[in-house]
């Protein structure tokens, strides 16, 4: 008897690479996995355990002839393969995906939400970026959301209604890895070493994209209030600079090189963040805030924002402090909570860790993905 068939839709095979291998690897078992999206070679796949792949032009930014064209392309894709299930990970990957679908009549058509670029504009753009969405949730047959404050917050801007929606397990869309995001001693002393960090700071890490959404513009001048006060504090900074963040650092009279680094992009977070003690994320939205639960598994307390999607990554007062959206004086206040008790920055690290280990270790995330599918399909 034939496998039943499930194809997966991203824009660039990294998404694929980066959530989804452990999934592919459990659901080949039993099924036979395929990709679709902007895949130019067997080098861009190889770490996947696919039966096949299929090039698709699936651009991130809008172009209605491009994106037509890859509708186009999918839907002969799908209907070619007779795929039971097809599942698109990503905004543009979904929409293309559910209307591909949707006119290939393939009978289980799925997408999960993992935070809404919308969530923080305003007028036209805003309207257009929660159309999409919601056009998405309308065409496909089951809809995904990796965390459930970021579900009701879908369902109360009436994207879809609650009982389309689904958050499997805890949420997360692909957990962490435990023996990746291992806290060891020797770890931390090496890359304090690495990066010039006397053993004696208190280290605070934010890791993800330099912008405005992220929280920068209230770390910074939180950060640096503190500083005046504490010499004993450090603010490491990993990710991209998208926004020339790094042209204010200037603007804080406090930031010197004894107690601020912006290290840039870093390919290894599980051994870079050992470095600190305390992970911030004063985020404006956010889908559900994997560099959260991937820190509190190596131990450390976590400071972040009550922005919508985030508050699924951590429990306020048990793991780490929750500041509130765009206000520096509530982010300097927990800093300096933390900055002044090393006991409740230890024992929230090692509350987060066990809670990463209960609800949010990977082969506990892959199974409630394949215990989904196999609902549907056996």
């Amino acid at each position: 008897m034939s496998k039943k068939k499930i194809c997966f839709v991203v824009a660039v095979p990294g998404t694929a690479e980066v959530f989804l291998r452990d999934h592919i690897k459990a659901l080949c078992k039993d099924y036979d996995v395929f990709l679709a999206g902007n895949i130019n070679s067997e080098e861009d796949v190889k770490m996947l355990d696919l039966v096949g792949w299929r090039k698709i032009g699936i651009l991130r930014p809008v172009s209605l002839s491009s994106d037509l064209k890859a509708i186009r392309q999918l839907s002969a894709y799908f209907k070619q393969m007779k795929f039971d299930v097809v599942h698109s990970v990503t905004p543009k990957a979904g929409l293309v995906c559910a209307l591909a679908g949707f006119l290939a009549k393939v009978p289980i058509r799925i997408h999960i939400f993992t935070g809404q670029v919308w969530a923080t504009r305003t007028g036209f753009m805003r309207w257009m970026l929660k159309s999409v969405d919601k056009l998405i949730a309308k065409l496909d047959t089951h809809i995904l959301v990796d965390g459930g404050s970021q579900k009701n917050y879908l369902v109360e801007n009436g994207v879809f209604k609650a009982d389309k929606g689904q958050v499997l397990g805890e949420g997360s869309i692909c957990g962490v890895n435990l023996d990746r995001f291992n806290p060891l001693a020797e770890t931390r002393i090496a890359v304090r070493k690495d990066l010039g960090i006397s053993n004696d700071k208190i280290v605070f890490v934010l890791m993800g994209r330099l912008n405005h959404d992220k929280g920068l513009y209230e770390l910074l001048p939180a950060f640096d209030r503190l500083a005046a006060e504490n010499k004993g504090v450090f603010l490491l900074m990993f990710g991209s600079d998208e926004e020339n963040v790094a042209a204010t650092f200037g603007n804080y009279k406090h930031l010197k090189r004894d107690n601020f680094l912006y290290y840039g992009v870093t390919h290894a977070p599980q051994r870079m963040l050992q470095a600190a003690d305390v992970f911030v994320l004063p985020t404006y939205r956010e889908g559900f805030g994997s560099s959260v639960i991937e820190a509190a598994c190596l131990g450390l307390s976590t400071i972040t924002s009550d922005a919508y999607g985030v508050l699924d990554a951590s429990v306020p007062g048990i793991t780490g402090l929750q500041c509130k959206v765009g206000d520096v004086e509530s982010l300097y206040n927990c800093m300096k909570e933390l900055a002044d008790d090393a006991d409740k920055r230890k024992v929230m690290g090692a509350a987060g860790r066990r809670r990463v280990q209960e609800k949010f270790a990977g082969a506990v995330v892959v199974r409630h993905w394949k215990e989904f599918y196999d609902r549907l399909l056996k």
